[in-house]
């Protein structure tokens, strides 16, 4: 039996395991992973984050980005599966480096920290944190998309911020407050490694202030329905984006059942980069044994 160390965190009710293992010397299995995450007989989460330094991991990803990001987020599904990213794990993560000592904010404003998508940059928010996940782009996967109490196949649209996403706008909120998000739903055709499906509905009007407005469900993949999915907020605010064109908002305010995130798009000369803000939280510490 091992002893471990947590702290429970959150993200809009998005929630993590987080483990701080600076030098790599615990190894966990998905079986385990899975037991952490169980809401009845573990902590219950819908991931896990174990902090680690980028040169203490054989993890390819991490070794990549280790000149610059000193500490790896191994972000861990709640069935124990690997995850590229989370958008709503890495403000959590940056938090926990920040309360515990373990990484400050440099004079530029910008703390690395180097995920399976490679290197993000988080900095500090007004409304906790914000982290720029990079060039956005099409997947090409678009697939149709079947639902629990959905009447027929919606289209959905494939969006790419460094994990997949199928993105399905509706046109009703009863549409959106109706999902049956439970089980997964079907992909025509499946993804070949599974992907994150948001259900989103615009608000009316949909532009306030030049601000667009949307409300999203999400099924992440791996984990379920969840509160909130960061990425997914960003990729469906970059799909009502592209579907609502040219004279479209580049800021975008995400309400899912767990708060409100924002969403800003931001031209670079590699590309159109999207940033995920909002609060990250530190509930209760404590050890579980496996």
């Amino acid at each position: 039996m091992v002893e471990i160390a947590f702290t429970k965190g959150h993200g809009t009710g998005n929630d993590f395991v987080v483990i701080a293992d600076p030098d790599g010397a615990l190894e966990l299995d998905a079986t385990q992973v899975a037991a952490l995450c169980d809401r009845h007989f573990g902590i219950g989460a819908d991931g896990v984050l174990r902090i680690v330094r980028s040169a203490a991991t054989d993890d390819p990803a991490a070794a990549a980005g280790a000149e610059y990001a000193e500490w790896f987020m191994d972000y861990r599904n709640a069935d124990g599966s690997l995850a590229e990213m989370c958008g709503n794990g890495i403000r959590v993560f940056a938090r926990y480096l920040l309360d515990h000592g373990l990484a400050s904010i440099p004079g530029d404003g910008v703390l690395p920290i180097a995920t399976r998508a490679g290197v993000r940059e988080v900095v500090e928010s007004e409304d906790g944190y914000a982290v720029d996940l990079g060039p956005w782009r099409r997947s090409g996967y678009d697939p149709t998309v079947r639902a629990e109490r959905l009447d027929v196949a919606r289209p959905g649209l494939g969006i790419d911020v460094g994990n997949p996403h199928v993105v399905v706008a509706l046109a009703q909120q009863r549409e959106l407050d109706e999902l049956e998000l439970g089980r997964a739903p079907q992909l025509d055709p499946p993804a070949p490694a599974g992907a994150n499906v948001e259900f989103v509905v615009a608000e009316e009007p949909l532009v306030v202030d030049g601000v667009g407005r949307i409300r999203m469900r999400v099924h992440e993949r791996g984990s379920g329905e969840t509160l909130s999915c960061g990425t997914g907020v960003v990729a469906s605010a970059l799909a009502i984006r592209y579907y609502a064109g040219d004279d479209a908002p580049d800021e975008w305010q995400v309400d899912v059942p767990g708060g409100r995130l924002g969403v800003h798009v931001e031209p670079r000369a590699d590309g159109e980069h999207a940033w995920l803000s909002g609060p990250a939280q530190l509930v209760y510490t404590g050890t579980f044994i496996l």
